[in-house]
């Protein structure tokens, strides 16, 4: 064999192990998951840009805000916030807002409200605006709530005007609560129109509320394109949450972003929150949508 040729084999050869020893020495993607801002309340209200550095680095692909005010972010004009959550390889997803039912002298100034805020979420690149409560009088007249619907019918539709998806972010009472022998949360879920609302399952509440997540999966398919991934505290540091399962049963869902949520913590914000998204990435049978 000629000189050349020798060392021609002999730099491929290092070139190849190069690439191999590359390839699996390279730490494995990370899920597709968000993270609810209100997970790290306390200190993003403090700094918001070192508190999105450190949502961004302990894995997250995106956010969804609670944290709207007044046409801004955090203090921070859309603009200026889609820019910071951009330079942190991050996005928003989804974000927390919204208005309680008005009577019928609010309505315009209520409805003008969501005209803006829409535009502020659209200028900030989001896709869905959830609300997440309603007030005290759904929960006690079943024509409140069915108003109620009627009043997100109409959000939702001022959204899908602008591109965004409007939702509801449940708790556990509208599980465990009837209005004349019909379940809250089934009402909602009848009574919306789901090219207008989309639901926003908090796995967590939903469980503490008396209900199978799986089972409402498959009585109202498609219907729940966001999930709340919450457990007591950390994820996965409970035995209330049975996770597995729920992934297992969640075909008919219409899933297609996952966000998680620490409300309670045993350790400090940021060390629960990247307990949280380590136990997601680590768990087999949680598959996110690309």
């Amino acid at each position: 064999m000629k000189k050349g040729s020798l060392i021609s084999i002999v730099l491929l050869m290092a070139v190849t192990g190069l690439i191999f020893t590359s390839f699996y020495s390279c730490k494995p993607a990370g899920k597709n998951l968000g993270l609810q801002l209100y997970s790290i309340r306390d200190s993003i209200m403090n700094n918001v840009p070192a508190s999105i550095d450190k949502v961004s680095k302990m894995g997250y692909r995106f956010v969804e805000p609670a944290g709207y005010d007044n046409g801004k972010f955090y203090g921070l004009e859309p603009a200026a916030f889609k820019t910071l959550l951009a330079a942190n390889k991050l996005t928003m997803i989804s974000s927390h807002t919204g208005q309680a039912l008005p009577d019928s002298a609010k309505m315009s100034s209520v409805m003008a409200w969501w005209d803006a805020c829409i535009d502020a979420h659209v200028a900030a690149g989001d896709k869905y605006l959830v609300q997440p409560f309603m007030g005290g009088g759904a929960y006690r007249s079943l024509d409140t709530l069915k108003r109620y619907c009627e009043y997100f019918n109409a959000i939702g539709e001022k959204c899908n005007a602008k591109g965004l998806r409007f939702g509801y972010h449940n708790h556990d009472k509208e599980f465990s609560t009837q209005l004349e022998g019909q379940t809250i949360y089934d009402f909602m879920l009848t009574n919306t129109d789901p090219k207008k609302v989309m639901f926003e399952m908090d796995l967590y509440w939903a469980v503490i509320g008396k209900a199978n997540p799986v089972s409402y999966f498959n009585k109202f398919p498609g219907r729940f394109e966001l999930w709340h991934i919450k457990d007591e505290k950390e994820i996965g540091a409970s035995s209330i949450m049975d996770f597995k399962a729920i992934w297992e049963g969640s075909a008919n869902s219409g899933m297609k972003y996952g966000i998680v949520e620490v409300e309670r913590y045993d350790f400090d914000e940021f060390t629960s929150c990247k307990k949280s998204i380590d136990f997601l990435n680590a768990a087999p049978y949680v598959v996110m949508p690309k």
